[in-house]
């Protein structure tokens, strides 16, 4: 393992990379704007479990394989970028109406969000996404040392550390999210916000689909 003082580098580092918005914190915002915090946590929460399969792919080499090979990359790319796509047409073209109240108690077309659904959608944002598992290959190796006995283990156990830190910054993206929902602006505004994040996820998406393999 590294020596406390890279430990708390790590840690720094982790904190201030979850803090940068992209599909992940506009994920737990949305949920949190519409369900209030705990359906915001229960996002983070799903896209924790997304990382921990990408640390676990990436110790048994699915990651190295990703980074190798342009098609498996690309494979997982396209479906990816859909799958974000995908979210932010929905959103973009989801039904309004009812009390402020009502909105945000309901998910993208109107219905209420069921938890799992919550969970999944957080979980889907994260692990189709191939950019994650290619993080976890560069960051994390930089702060093993080289000659390092068990590296595999090292990186798992900083994977796992990474994960677990994350998870305040995404309860903190959620509770701010759930705090600005409460405001009556924010609440009237509740549909056009529906519409943004639609955009942004299709910019994700298409920003992910030109995205080209490291193995070039």
């Amino acid at each position: 393992m590294p020596d406390f003082h890279h430990l708390l580098l790590f840690v720094a580092a982790g904190w201030l990379l979850n803090l940068t918005p992209g599909p992940d914190v506009l994920c737990i915002v949305r949920h949190a704007l519409r369900g209030g915090a705990r359906a915001g946590i229960l996002a983070g929460l799903g896209i924790t479990a997304g990382c921990f399969v990408h640390v676990a792919a990436a110790a048994v080499g699915v990651g190295a394989l990703l980074a190798a090979s342009a098609t498996a990359f690309n494979v997982l790319k396209w479906v990816g970028a859909a799958y974000l796509a995908y979210t932010g047409l929905r959103l973009l073209f989801a039904r309004s109406g009812g009390s402020p109240l009502d909105q945000a108690q309901a998910g993208p077309l109107g219905a209420p969000a069921a938890p799992r659904r919550v969970f999944l959608d957080g979980f889907w944002t994260n692990v189709l996404n191939p950019k994650v598992a290619l993080f976890f290959l560069a960051f994390v190796p930089q702060f093993i040392a080289p000659g390092t006995a068990d590296a595999a283990w090292v990186f798992v156990a900083l994977g796992v550390l990474f994960n677990l830190n994350a998870i305040p910054v995404n309860v903190g993206w959620a509770l701010a999210a759930a705090w600005m929902a409460r405001r009556a602006r924010v609440q009237r505004g509740l549909a056009w916000l529906d519409r943004v994040a639609g955009v942004l996820f299709i910019g994700f998406g298409l920003r992910l689909a030109w995205a080209e393999s490291p193995s070039r």
